[in-house]
């Protein structure tokens, strides 16, 4: 089988080891199948042939396409310089791709569309989300409930649809959460391979970097552990089944 890239973004090794093994977990693949890459502490290589991958998975991560460049981070700089120049490519070719919630900032950003934190209004946590009528006829989503739970945490967010784009699912307060653009590349702003216990990890690891006020971190958890959020992670099962290659 050809594997499938997963490109890591987060320079916290818990953080990146919880989501790498969620992305194994919840897309049912096993570690012989992919190829990952923490873009922390590895160049992507210098001639990566897409062609011999089934696709590319690409993760969360504290930094933001929107900060404006002086202001970031340079290992976040370094990072995000090597998933955009992959993006000229994956979105002419219409290479298999699964961006989850920087992934989405990072493929509307190619696009050309406004990514912003002027509008997101989520607090870290569940979030009701609902389908679009082009959601419902996508087969990453097909079966879905017009309404289901994901997850999310983000500091920015996608303010207009980018040119090219399916619009697939919504909520009331992030109005663009899973876009399509072609018919092969994915993005979401919620974490679809993210659970309760995982996404506990991620509060604890993240609260102290402008997510939500510190004292609040424990509440948050507690509200993660109750919530009811099973359908997101069928999303990556999808795309591994719909994209794998021999």
């Amino acid at each position: 089988m050809k594997p499938f890239l997963v490109l890591q973004l987060r320079p916290e090794t818990e953080a990146a080891d919880d989501e790498f093994a969620a992305f194994l977990a919840k897309g049912g693949l096993r570690p012989a199948e992919v190829r990952r890459i923490r873009l922390d502490r590895e160049d992507l290589p210098a001639a990566l042939d897409l062609d011999a991958l089934s696709g590319v998975i690409v993760g969360g991560g504290p930094g933001c396409v929107s900060d404006p460049p002086e202001g970031k981070d340079p290992v976040e700089a370094r990072i995000e310089a090597a998933i955009l120049s992959l993006m000229p490519a994956i979105v002419g070719r219409d290479i298999p791709f699964m961006g989850c919630c920087y992934g989405i900032g990072v493929l509307a950003h190619h696009l050309g569309a406004p990514v912003s934190r002027e509008r997101h209004g989520e607090p870290v946590g569940p979030s009701r989300c609902r389908l679009t009528a082009e959601g419902a006829a996508d087969p990453l989503l097909a079966g879905f409930p017009p309404e289901f739970d994901a997850f999310v945490g983000h500091k920015e967010a996608v303010q207009a649809l980018p040119a090219g784009c399916a619009h697939l699912v919504r909520s009331d307060p992030c109005p663009f959460q899973m876009i399509r653009h072609g018919h092969n590349v994915y993005a979401t702003q919620f974490h679809p391979e993210a659970d309760a216990a995982g996404f506990a990890t991620r509060i604890r690891i993240y609260r102290n970097r402008g997510y939500f006020p510190p004292e609040s971190a424990d509440r948050l958890i507690a509200i993660c552990r109750a919530a009811d959020v099973t359908w997101p992670e069928r999303i990556l099962a999808r795309f591994v089944a719909r994209y794998r290659r021999d």
